[in-house]
């Protein structure tokens, strides 16, 4: 039976339910904690996630996925608490965000380290609490393209995930032709690989993602409800109906159905900055599930892109 690492323990796949597979209980960049105007106790940050994740509960979400990685405000016992609270499975990520991300001890490591350190969190556990990762974060820094640091990371990741089973998610499918190159170079199979945010409003029209999905790899429509018709949207922000059109049309490629999962990629809580208003992870309920209903999808398909690929996707594979 395939199993999934969640901060309570291992579960079967099969009890994931519906899954919202990239998404924040709270991110901030290294360093957030000493700003004193956005920074929230525990207790406010608290108070701020339960109801969203009771909603997501409630709306019939089974599992969050908080990819939020090392030096970006990941707190395991955190989502511990808040897991047993309201009922709703929290998968962790070991991994960075991005190489400009990592703070100078991990930036000097060697990709020998970084492997050793993934494949810990992912079989023994996050520092102290015992609670595993279930999926490997990497991701492009600002720039575009790929550091040496980026590189290094990614390489870790392709090392623990093939000594673990745990999945790789990318923050950004931007500079694929690199990445892909070191998972070819590492004998990882790229159906063990979620290329993350093809769909915001930066970086979309340069991301080759059927490219990417005709080479094997998961393609991740992750940006959900950073819509232009917030009122007050951000920099990554696109039209509703383009992003939705953008989906459709991927989608609508032969086979791709399987290969590729949706999510909002939202902050519960968001620490150091005051994050974008009127956007919750929620959106994939009250919204987006309606809007692919709304253009024809049926139930089955709609089962596939939010229960079954996220199960393949983030079960165990040794």
């Amino acid at each position: 039976m395939s199993r999934v690492n969640t901060v309570l323990g291992p579960i079967p796949a099969e009890e994931l339910g519906v899954v919202a597979v990239h998404e924040h209980i709270g991110y901030g960049m290294p360093g957030s904690e000493l700003d004193t105007k956005w920074w929230k106790t525990p207790e406010e940050r608290y108070a701020e996630t339960v109801p969203k994740l009771r909603r997501f509960h409630e709306y019939g979400g089974g599992t969050f996925v908080d990819v939020t990685g090392i030096c970006n405000g990941r707190d395991v016992d955190h989502y511990r608490s808040l897991s047993a609270k309201t009922g709703v499975h929290i998968v962790a990520c070991t991994g960075f965000v991005g190489g400009d991300t990592a703070l100078p001890f991990f930036a000097r490591a060697d990709v020998g380290y970084l492997a050793r350190h993934f494949v810990h969190e992912i079989t023994v556990g996050i520092g102290g609490t015992g609670a595993r990762a279930g999926v490997i974060k990497v991701g492009v820094s600002r720039g575009g393209r790929m550091t040496d640091l980026d590189k290094r990371i990614y390489r870790a990741a392709a090392r623990a995930s093939k000594a673990t089973g745990a999945g790789i998610l990318t923050h950004l499918a931007i500079d694929a032709e690199n990445a892909i190159a070191i998972f070819n170079e590492e004998g990882l199979p790229l159906d063990r690989v979620l290329f993350g945010h093809v769909d915001d409003g930066v970086n979309a029209g340069k991301t080759r993602d059927t490219w990417i999905a005709d080479q094997g790899g998961r393609i991740g429509f992750d940006t959900f409800g950073y819509e232009t018709e917030l009122p007050d949207p951000p920099f990554w922000a696109r039209p509703r109906k383009e992003r939705l059109d953008h989906f459709l049309r991927f989608i609508g490629g032969e086979g791709r159905l399987g290969q590729v999962l949706a999510s909002a990629d939202a902050n519960c809580s968001p620490l150091g900055w005051p994050g974008v208003r009127g956007h919750t992870v929620n959106y994939i309920f009250e919204d987006l599930i309606p809007d692919l209903r709304a253009a024809g999808l049926d139930d089955a398909a709609i089962r596939t892109v939010f229960v079954d690929n996220p199960a393949d996707f983030l079960s165990l594979k040794h």
